[in-house]
């Protein structure tokens, strides 16, 4: 399985998630240019945090018309496999790839610290390696992690299943004080109607290995390694 990380001005967890893929998953990784329209046959796209553009009108509204991202939503309506990561659900969601929208975090402030996140389904290329309800450390680093729609589209993301994670406390409650930024419903991450393009706030990458604090986030990872793939190159 390989693995393409996409590098626009201004991201910052780039490189985090390509030692996730090629020190610790040990799987063949690569690079992409945001300039550049190849994606080199890569089999999942990871789309990693920062602040792509500075983020500059607000975020994700520059970087969805770059060349990469072209070919991304291309990819994505072949049946590849992409996973955004905290400004990359953003840039998702700026795309149309994902529904909805993240906001300004509810207290208008930068939150940075480890949340935990309840796994609601399991039957993804995703998270086919967690159990449904398990409850996982990860960290978060954002000021617009608000997620929002409207609610028909929430009601869809609650049929369909899509909701893929939620803030919870340890104990895998959802409960109002668990949530950092005032996502609608406490939703950390959703998938698209297809199941095969992922957007999440918290940072697997960053809870990958037991020296970081915590290994959560690998089986994200691990799960993508031993996905089927379906996409049409």
């Amino acid at each position: 399985m390989k693995f393409g990380v996409i590098i626009f001005p201004g991201s910052n967890c780039d490189q985090d998630a390509y030692w996730t893929v090629d020190r610790v998953l040990k799987q063949p990784v690569t690079y992409l240019w945001h300039e550049s329209y190849d994606l080199e046959n890569c089999d999942v796209i990871i789309v990693p945090g920062g602040f792509a553009y500075g983020d500059y009108l607000r975020t994700g509204a520059i970087a969805k018309f770059s060349p990469v991202m072209q070919s991304v939503r291309q990819f994505a309506k072949d049946g590849g496999l992409i996973i955004g990561i905290c400004n990359g659900f953003q840039i998702l969601c700026e795309c149309g790839l994902l529904p909805g929208a993240l906001m300004r975090n509810a207290g208008l402030k930068y939150v940075c610290r480890t949340v935990q996140v309840r796994v609601e389904n399991v039957d993804t290329p995703f998270t086919h390696a967690y159990r449904e309800g398990e409850v996982l450390s990860i960290p978060i680093g954002h000021m617009d992690g608000n997620y929002f729609c409207d609610e028909a589209t929430l009601a869809e993301l609650r049929r369909e299943r899509r909701i893929i994670f939620r803030y919870a406390n340890a104990a895998g409650e959802t409960a109002p004080e668990a949530n950092p930024n005032g996502s609608l419903d406490n939703i950390a991450g959703i998938s698209s109607p297809a199941g095969n393009v992922l957007g999440m706030m918290p940072h697997p990458e960053r809870a990958s290995e037991s020296a970081l604090g915590s290994s959560d986030g690998f089986r994200i990872f691990a799960s993508l390694a031993t996905a089927q793939i379906t996409a049409m190159k």
